[in-house]
């Protein structure tokens, strides 16, 4: 369970860190650069090499992979037409797709597909909300898309333990038929 948690948050780290640098449009009214991030850098005496740098906060344009789960997706018409149930990214870090969970009710019934970062424009939420995602596709085209499949490692093969020895259990005689009276 700890293994799982660990990996969860160095996974949302991830996830937080590179969801802005796939962006491809810098937000709007933005000409400046943005600020980067604090580190902190590794003492003089120490090699540089093999040493992490921390990140001691969070920038304005950085978002934590918990505030970005939930984030309402928009269509091209600027309505909700669902909303990021999970980030997809490779072993290196990169993200490969946004999990966008579309249709249902209450979570009933709702389908997932999953798009590249390149098909989503983060724009301003209202009255300075949370930002949004906007997609140039409809409900309708995202509805009818082939649905994401999670992948599922193979189960194990059962065993029998050591050379099929017997549990102790033996088996069952088997029970007289009531034709053969």
């Amino acid at each position: 369970m700890i293994k799982h948690l660990m990996a969860g948050a160095a996974i949302s780290a991830l996830m937080a860190t590179g969801a802005l640098a796939q962006s491809s449009s810098a937000p709007s009214g933005s000409t400046a650069s943005p600020p980067a991030a604090t580190t902190q850098s590794a003492p003089a005496g120490s090699a540089a090499t093999g040493q992490a740098q921390f990140v001691s906060s969070q920038t304005p344009d950085q978002l934590l992979a918990t505030k970005f789960k939930g984030t309402d997706v928009l269509g091209a018409d600027n309505q909700k037409i669902g909303d990021i149930s999970d980030i997809l990214f490779d072993k290196s870090g990169k993200i490969d797709a946004y999990v966008v969970s579309v249709g249902g009710f209450l979570g009933m019934g709702a389908k997932e597909v999953a798009l590249a970062p390149s098909a989503f424009q983060m724009v301003p939420g209202d009255n300075g909300g949370d930002p949004k995602l906007k997609t140039a596709m409809t409900k309708d085209q995202l509805t009818n898309a082939q649905a994401f499949a999670r992948y599922e490692a193979p189960k194990p093969a059962a065993t029998t333990g050591a050379g099929g020895a017997s549990s102790g259990m033996g088996t069952r005689p088997a029970t007289p038929s009531s034709t053969g009276r």
